[in-house]
């Protein structure tokens, strides 16, 4: 007789193959139609909220897979908190204005020279919110729950309004001012940059040392033949040079060589004169830095000016010569000793970075590359250029061209930070930096930096809202700043290059430094850092939420850029940091480690992993990586995630498939359970309870090895494995097959939901396929928290069966002795004679469920050790059972013990009850 179906085998339409790339889809379609998002956040409402503000990537192009990580650990946060049963609104944001959208326009064909600005900024409003859906919709595929049906966007009215007020608030305070001052100059953009836009690569650059002939010497230099000796990696400064800088407490010498009397720091004599080439080496004099303060020199490009020596502490023994030189529009040592010394800014470079006119007609005209070996061949010529040496060494690049920048003084618009520098100090030790090394990185940034240039030279973005006066003085006044704001709100910052200054200013405005009523605006725009750095005003209190945010996130490189910037708004317009917990990821590089870009062809699109191996195993990959150090992505390491998911996919399904046909109804008090029973629920307590600490701690990675642990371990390789044998022959209702079904209920649907904020299509799905609840929601994401089940002696249980997984251990390795001597095939054709050590003799209250969970013919206990293995927990010998196979359960019994018709008692009730029905 064929018993196969008389068994109750598993039976769910919950498939084996996930599908995933067919079937997200129509799981996005159908949370959609159900305003999903909007139902799950209203679920919470009324109880205390979780603010996560969201950072906006910048909008242009595609989503990059360093995006799609950061959006779906945002994502897991949000849902993980939501479950908690936090009140969770989550408003996605993007980064809209900036210069790459600008030359992206450009590149389309329009130039934007030949049209009004208005005109020109409309397209490229048009042509960001293109790329904000294209963004939006790749964030969607990826199973994000945002409200997307309301982002921010930095060129919002409302944001823009917004942003004008915190700009009023700074300034009104007088933390706002323009000024002369070097900045970041980037003459490929055309503009300022600010700190956060400028990245680092190394280049080769001339190093030239060069003497200036000594003028006037004040009596304590000759004026024959003697010369300062200067450095520098920057030739094309040279023209600018404006006066020597010593150390006033350092020991200078005046050195006799065949190229004049040449002064140096004392202790580099002999370093430099290998450098130079020079044989006569004669100190002939000794003076300290502070003597030679108001010596003159002939500068040796233009002998009709001078270069004046200074003192400054900035001048060190670690490279040049100790003389250095100074140019006060090309450096902010230089600016800054310069200003000391009343010696006025000078610029002789214009904003494209090419020399001026003054500089004269050799030079004029030429970039300051180019400028370099010109000016070096114009030193060799005369005499003056000692030596010439190339050097790799790293050097600022506008991180959008990647072209490099230079020091140039500009007016521009500053936020002061030295005004606000103790309290930002302050209020970043208040904040907790999940990454602990974030609080020191943050700290000294703030500690060293200098003020924030918020000015730039470009067409699209927040104008700066000043009107300047007759006699230039700029208009700061709290009723102006008011109406810009409202106009920006009514009619979007446009407005300010639609309309003339009489339409922008408050009617019948006047001002005493206008008398006859002629005002001018700022063409300059604001940094970008600024609009996204006053988002949490843009858009937490002006939609109504909590200030300050209880978290930001985003990647490390943010950390000089949106948390500064935020940072240093937030804390001067409400006098406290915008979040009170900082958590960032890495960079994603490629499986060998490789920082990725388009030259080198190791690309990863997002899209296209979604497309092969579906959004759930991108998500699991995200949130089991190490993301807040750098991560890797492969094929090798996303085949190896799509491992683990099939993991989780087919225990769950075991156990869906064999609660086919149970339902709450059928359940079995926690506290009547089995012992081994009860010992796997304490296991999904510790679960539950491990993975809310891990998932607090934003330590995904640990939290989803703890659910795959006790998937895979305590689930799969253990109970699923020998209580098979009771789900499949024992009668449908028998108590004992109800006891199991009743861990396996517990377990699944605590399972599905602690997974539900990672994989969101596969516990979608799962839920869909979980038959039990007659009551259950419409959503795995409507569905509540799982609760910890109340089991009263779960501690003692946990304690014995920790103890019994020990012997578990033992027995398996006797067991696979003999499976590896080909004595045996499966454990079911073994016995087992078994003598417990004494620390272990509590477990003998299990012996009758030994052969079960051991999944053997037959257990005996002994107290005689001869014959028999020692291992940790007791002397075990494992042999082959000589006894009867029942053919429809497969076990093996003592001869005699099979019934009349074959089968094991068990085995024959059962199929005669099935034969009755």
């Amino acid at each position: 007789m064929d018993y196969k179906n008389t068994l109750l085998m598993p039976k769910t339409d919950f498939e084996m193959r996930g599908k995933l790339t067919t079937k997200e889809p129509k799981f996005l379609e159908r949370w959609n139609e159900a305003d999903m998002y909007e139902r799950v956040v209203k679920m919470n409402e009324g109880k205390e909220d979780f603010i996560f503000h969201d950072g906006p990537p910048y909008a242009n192009g595609n989503m990059h897979i360093g995006h799609m990580l950061n959006k779906i650990i945002k994502d897991t946060i949000v849902r993980q908190k939501t479950m908690e049963g936090y009140h969770t609104p989550y408003i996605p944001g993007w980064d809209t204005h900036g210069l790459p959208i600008e030359n992206a326009i450009q590149k389309l064909g329009v130039d934007r020279k030949s049209m009004p600005i208005a005109e020109f900024r409309k397209k490229c409003y048009e042509y960001a919110l293109t790329q904000v859906k294209k963004q939006m919709e790749q964030c969607v595929r990826v199973g994000t729950f945002a409200d997307y049906k309301h982002p921010y966007l930095t060129l919002m009215k409302e944001f823009e309004a917004q942003q004008i007020n915190v700009f009023a608030k700074m300034a009104l305070d007088g933390l706002i001012y323009k000024g002369l001052k070097p900045v970041y100059w980037s003459p490929s953009s055309e503009s300022a940059l600010a700190e956060a836009e400028v990245e680092y690569h190394d280049v080769k650059a001339p190093t030239i040392y060069v003497r200036f002939k000594v003028k006037d010497g004040k009596g304590l230099l000759s004026e024959d033949n003697t010369y300062f000796v200067i450095w520098t990696t920057t030739p094309w400064t040279i023209p600018a040079d404006q006066a020597i800088c010593l150390n006033p407490n350092f020991t200078y010498a005046v050195v006799k060589s065949e190229k004049g009397n040449l002064i140096v720091l004392e202790e580099l004599i002999d370093q430099l004169w290998d450098i130079f080439g020079l044989k006569e080496k004669e100190v002939i004099q000794r003076f300290s830095g502070k003597e030679a303060e108001y010596i003159t020199c002939v500068h040796p490009l233009y002998p009709d000016r001078e270069s004046l020596v200074i003192c400054g502490d900035h001048v060190t023994t670690e490279s040049g010569t100790g003389c250095v030189h100074t140019a006060s529009g090309f450096g902010e040592d230089d600016f800054n000793i310069c200003r000391k010394y009343h010696i006025p800014v000078y610029v002789n470079v214009d904003e494209h970075g090419r020399m001026m006119e003054d500089c004269g007609e050799w030079l004029a005209g030429q970039y300051v590359d180019d400028a370099n070996k010109t000016v070096t061949n114009r030193l060799d010529e005369q005499g003056d250029l000692l030596n010439l040496t190339w050097i790799t060494h790293s050097y600022p690049h506008d991180w959008r061209t990647k072209k490099p920048i230079i020091f140039r003084a500009t007016d521009q618009w500053f936020c002061s930070i030295d005004k606000i520098r103790d309290k930002l100090l302050n209020e970043i030790d208040k904040v907790h930096w999940v990454n602990e090394w974030g609080h020191i990185r943050i700290y000294n940034m703030i500690k060293d930096r200098g003020d924030w240039c918020i000015s730039r030279q470009r067409t699209w973005g927040v104008p700066i809202p000043i009107f300047y006066c007759e006699d230039g003085t700029p208009v700061m006044e709290k009723a102006v700043f008011d109406h810009i704001s409202e106009l920006f709100r009514q009619y979007g910052s446009n407005v300010w290059f639609e309309r003339d200054e009489k339409d922008l200013l408050p009617e019948g405005y006047t001002n005493e430094h206008s008398p006859n009523g002629i005002f001018k605006k700022e063409k300059d725009i604001m940094d970008v850092w600024f609009d996204s750095g006053s988002s949490h005003t843009g858009v937490l209190i002006e939609r109504g939420y909590r200030y300050p945010a209880d978290l930001y996130f985003e990647g490390s490189d943010q950390y000089r850029g949106w948390f500064n910037s935020s940072l240093i708004i937030g804390t001067a317009v409400h006098g406290q940091a915008p979040y009170k917990e900082v958590l960032s990821h890495g960079f994603v590089l490629d499986g060998k480690g490789n920082k990725m870009s388009k030259s080198l062809g190791n690309t990863v699109d997002p899209i296209k992993v979604v497309n092969q191996y579906g959004a759930d195993i991108l998500r699991l990959w995200a949130t089991t990586c190490d993301y807040q150090s750098d991560v890797r992505i492969s094929d090798e390491i996303m085949k190896g995630v799509s491992d683990s998911y099939r993991k989780i996919r087919n225990t769950v399904r075991f156990m869906l498939g064999n609660l086919n046909g149970f339902s709450e109804d059928d359940l079995v008090d926690v506290n009547e359970l089995e012992a081994v029973d009860k010992y796997m629920l304490v296991e999904l307590n510790k679960v539950m309870e491990g993975h809310r600490k891990y998932m607090d701690a934003y330590d995904f990675p640990q939290a989803n090895q703890l659910v795959l642990n006790f998937l895979t371990n305590n689930m799969s390789s253990f109970y699923m494995d020998f209580t098979k044998d009771t789900l499949y022959c024992n009668e449908e209702n028998d108590p004992r097959r109800r006891k199991v079904q009743t861990v396996l209920y517990y377990s699944a649907k605590t399972i599905m939901k602690l997974m539900s904020p990672v994989l969101v299509f596969t516990t979608e799905e799962m839920h869909d396929h979980f038959y039990c609840d007659k009551q259950k929601a419409e959503s795995i994401f409507l569905e509540p928290a799982p609760e910890l089940l109340d089991i009263t002696d779960g501690e003692a249980i946990a304690e014995k069966f920790n103890k019994f997984m020990n012997l578990r251990s033992d027995v398996m390795k006797a067991l696979e002795e003999l499976r590896n001597n080909k004595e045996i095939k499966s454990n079911m054709e073994a016995k087992v004679v078994l003598s417990l050590k004494d620390d272990y003799k509590d477990l003998l209250d299990l012996e009758d469920q030994f052969n079960t969970l051991f999944i053997t013919a037959k257990v005996e206990l002994t107290d005689n050790h001869e014959g028999l293995t020692e291992y940790e927990s007791a002397y075990v010998k494992a042999e082959k059972f000589d006894g009867d196979q029942c053919p429809r359960c497969w076990n093996r019994f003592d001869h005699g013990t099979l019934n009349s018709d074959g089968l094991c008692p068990r085995c024959s009730a059962a199929v005669k009850k099935i034969t009755v029905k």
